[in-house]
């Protein structure tokens, strides 16, 4: 099947750093969003419903979080825990719905490569991806509190006249809080970063002492 051959590829390989592991996390999205397209515009809706299901699971449903994010358990461990979260996602009575074919095997691939930590990023991926293919540009700001809802709107206005916005139907914007960029903002939109958070001069200012001593 597209999404095994294409997310085994990637197993396990230890030493890596965020950057890769970052990569890893995409090559996953683009076999998972690859294989539900291919099959229909309709499975790619039920995946990406069903991934949001479980990233919604992961951060309400402590069992879940800590099952996912835990690299101790055996093979035998993860593949038992994963029926049961997909029994929860299926829910019961009239309204139990059973999960993809492609869901369960994007998970199955996880689990069989040591890569379930990696879940959080691979469904942040595959969001980005089927919103690329609605024609939607989500932008994400970080900043170290929430910002006031006047400056998001400012902000959306001057980002209305990029042409990477101009290109999209639809412009999303959402704040995500980070205490660690100190003040300023991260703006991330399509594949650039704009970063004019403290943090980054501050890591400036550090590594020119460094090479000054």
């Amino acid at each position: 099947m597209l999404l095994t051959s294409a997310a085994r590829s990637v197993s396990a390989a230890p030493g890596l750093g965020r950057r890769a592991a970052s990569a890893i996390a995409s090559k996953y999205s683009k076999a998972v969003y690859g294989a539900a397209l291919a099959k229909s515009p309709a499975t790619l809706n039920k995946v990406h419903t069903e991934l949001a299901n479980v990233s919604a699971a992961i951060k309400k449903d402590p069992e879940v979080g800590t099952f996912i994010n835990n690299p101790t358990l055996s093979l035998q461990e993860r593949n038992k825990g994963l029926q049961a979260v997909f029994t929860k996602l299926e829910g019961t009575g009239a309204k139990k719905d059973a999960v993809s074919d492609i869901t369960k095997n994007l998970f199955n691939v996880l689990s069989e490569n040591g890569r379930l930590g990696e879940t959080e990023g691979v469904i942040e991926g595959f969001n980005e991806l089927v919103a690329e293919y609605k024609g939607e540009l989500t932008v994400t700001v970080t900043s170290a509190a929430p910002l006031p809802r006047d400056i998001l709107t400012r902000l959306e206005t001057t980002l209305k006249q990029s042409q990477t916005a101009q290109a999209a139907k639809v412009l999303k914007i959402t704040n995500k809080v980070n205490p660690s960029v100190l003040g300023g903002l991260i703006v991330d939109f399509g594949d650039k970063t704009i970063d004019l958070s403290v943090q980054s001069r501050v890591t400036k200012l550090n590594n020119i002492l460094t090479q000054s001593v």
